[in-house]
């Protein structure tokens, strides 16, 4: 049987960078070289300070490098060398999430293969399921025909992204009659016909894989001519923007119905803890809302950089053709603390285990009164007692946790509509 002893994988980003990693770990005698046509991707994966965060992928690249596993920009050498060229050769999809990739790769629920049925994409199966053999069980690693393969990704991602979705949708009629969604995705979890696996209720699923995945499955069902298949799974998305704008709007309600000129702390900038990545996070259409209505965002996360910040907010789907708005009305800050000081409200949207032990009494004597707690990840729950005694007003997801301050309205309302029909975003 042909034996794969050296394999290059095009594109050294989220997905090939840790996989080829985790595979010249496992591997060692597989020469593993991973391209990629930028050089400062590619310089960073050669250095100490690696191009993004992983826990516990540092230690496995470190243990490798120099020895089987290897970096470059020289694509067309890499490809003529190669055994096997990953993405061309056959349909292996990746069902990684980003915070516990290194574990997902080398701990998997299953490994998805798929190629075509003829005697040389049954050998080029073979010869991948020799690779993983290495450390994943026979029996968690199936084999498909191609399009079993790219469907199953597409559909895994789509059934993940719509429980989500589904407990979003509990948590507003929560809030509008005094139930706990926590409770509730509780008393639902513990039937083993559902389980409790993303039931948990937030400000929106992001990242670069839901969004994306359940739009190519609206795309080829209108493609097939499936309108009601489409219109499903629209939904999904429809209910994640509905989500983000309606978490918007209450900060807007609760801070007396307007936020032009309010200092706002955004606590977390990726699109969920143990990441650095924001692509479709929903902290920045939270942010773009509240940039809508002139509000002056304060905004810390541990691992994003303040230049992917301003970049994220800056892209004309967020600032429109006035990106300089970003400068006026954004700070980014890498001190939790002084994004608060002075702030009429702290919004949490990732949820960072570090904000849990934030100061909270330190925070309030430096914020503005009243001040306001917005919690997007039902993080602070077990503070909420903590937190009322020393007088913060306290707002989450799918749950009434403080009546609201009287107030009367000065006559202006948010901009935000969130009952409005969302714009359908172009399927990739």
């Amino acid at each position: 049987m042909f034996q794969i002893k050296r394999i290059c994988c095009i594109g050294a980003g989220y997905v090939g960078g840790p996989t080829c990693s985790v595979i010249a770990s496992m591997c060692p005698e597989i020469k593993v070289t991973v391209v990629d046509v930028n050089d400062t991707r590619i310089k960073a994966w050669n250095s100490d300070t690696l191009p993004i965060y992983e826990p516990g992928l540092n230690e496995v690249v470190m243990s490798c490098r120099g020895k089987n596993l290897f970096f470059s920009t020289d694509i067309d050498s890499a490809i003529k060398d190669a055994d096997l060229v990953f993405i061309s050769v056959l349909s292996n999809p990746e069902f990684l999430a980003e915070g516990t990739a290194v574990k997902d790769l080398k701990e998997p629920d299953r490994v998805l293969i798929g190629g075509d049925e003829t005697p040389e994409g049954q050998r080029a199966i073979r010869a991948l399921c020799d690779v993983y053999e290495h450390w994943v069980p026979k029996s968690r690693i199936i084999t498909t025909n191609t399009w079993s393969s790219e469907l199953s990704k597409l559909a895994a991602n789509a059934f993940l992204a719509q429980r989500i979705s589904s407990i979003n949708s509990i948590s507003a009629l929560c809030e509008s009659t005094g139930a706990d969604v926590e409770e509730v995705a509780r008393a639902i979890g513990m039937d083993q016909r559902i389980g409790s696996k993303f039931l948990k209720a937030s400000v929106g699923f992001g990242g670069s894989c839901f969004q994306k995945d359940v739009l190519n499955l609206v795309y080829l069902c209108e493609a097939l001519n499936l309108p009601e298949v489409a219109s499903y799974w629209q939904q999904v998305i429809d209910m994640n923007e509905y989500q983000r704008k309606r978490f918007a709007c209450r900060i807007i309600d609760c801070l007396f119905n307007t936020v032009t000129g309010k200092k706002i702390a955004l606590l977390g900038f990726s699109f969920k803890k143990d990441t650095g990545d924001t692509r479709e996070s929903s902290s920045i259409y939270i942010s773009k809302y509240l940039m809508d209505e002139g509000a002056k965002l304060h905004i810390y996360d541990p691992k994003v950089l303040r230049e992917q910040i301003i970049q994220d907010l800056s892209q004309p789907s967020i600032s429109g053709d006035n990106p300089q708005r970003v400068s006026e009305l954004v700070t980014v800050t890498s001190d939790p603390y002084e994004a608060c000081k002075s702030a009429h409200a702290l919004v949490i949207c990732t949820e960072w285990d570090m904000f849990k032990d934030l100061d909270y009494e330190k925070i309030y004597h430096q914020m503005l009164k009243p001040a306001f707690i917005f919690d997007g990840r039902r993080l602070l729950d077990h503070l909420h007692p903590q937190l009322q005694n020393l007088g913060f007003q306290i707002e989450t997801i799918g749950k009434k946790v403080t009546t609201r301050l009287p107030f009367t309205p000065s006559g202006g309302v948010p901009r935000i509509i969130i009952n409005e029909p969302p714009a359908k975003k172009s399927k990739v």
